[in-house]
């Protein structure tokens, strides 16, 4: 796939499933307007939806990996009864974090690459790709924690990772990128999962980590 499709494709994907999330009006901009007094029913009703998903944003970046809709509904100073008028579970709110994870990714992608030649490409693809994972990791831990028992994390996460992996292909040469065993080494050392166990397991600073990284990947390249 063309680099041109590959990005076009995350910014429409993107767009759709934020799309689940936008007022009807935006939708459907044709339908009728709504009576002054609707109209500002509606805007309160969206600023206490806002105030909602900052909440639950909020409170997994201060690290409550799994807070419950009572955590949100305290932290967004609303009652009980507006999180679940506004998302019918948590699993709907949580969607929120997945469409904020996934814009971190797609705007490195749309970023041009600076280098001509694959391996500068590559060298700025691992340094956008551990910036991501620095200012995301409570969202991805949280996506993770729940993931086995939300279908719909689950296939975002999937998702996201065949992104991921396309990505890394278009920069790839064909002879690399069509040796499995090289090219499944490379993506597991450029996952998520590998950064984390460096940067919270093995306590090692950001700078080390990337340090880490860059060389595993420069000796499977040789």
């Amino acid at each position: 796939m063309p680099y041109g499709l590959l990005v076009n494709f995350a910014v429409v994907w993107h767009a759709a499933l934020f799309g689940l999330f936008m007022p009807t009006e935006k939708l459907f901009p044709l339908l009728p307007a709504r009576a002054a007094s609707g109209d500002g029913r509606h805007r309160r009703s969206e600023r206490s939806r806002a105030r909602i998903v900052e909440a639950l944003l909020e409170l997994v970046h201060a690290g409550k990996v799994a807070p419950s809709a009572e955590d949100v509904a305290l932290h967004a100073q609303v009652g009980i009864r507006s999180v679940f008028r506004h998302f019918s579970d948590m699993e709907s709110l949580y969607r929120e974090m997945s469409v904020r994870l996934e814009s971190e990714y797609i705007a490195a992608a749309q970023t041009p690459f600076k280098a001509s030649d694959w391996r500068g490409q590559l060298t700025e693809l691992i340094e956008r790709r551990l910036g991501v994972y620095e200012r995301i990791a409570p969202y991805r831990r949280a996506a993770e924690a729940h993931r086995h028992d939300s279908p719909t994390l689950a296939g975002d996460i999937d998702r996201l990772n065949e992104f991921l992996r396309l990505r890394l292909r278009m920069i790839l040469p064909s002879e690399i990128s069509r040796d499995a065993l090289v090219f499944e080494a490379i993506d597991m050392i450029l996952s998520f999962e590998a950064w984390r166990r460096l940067r919270q397991d093995q306590a090692l600073t950001a700078r080390r980590t990337r340090e880490v990284i860059e060389a595993l990947v420069e000796k499977l390249l040789g």
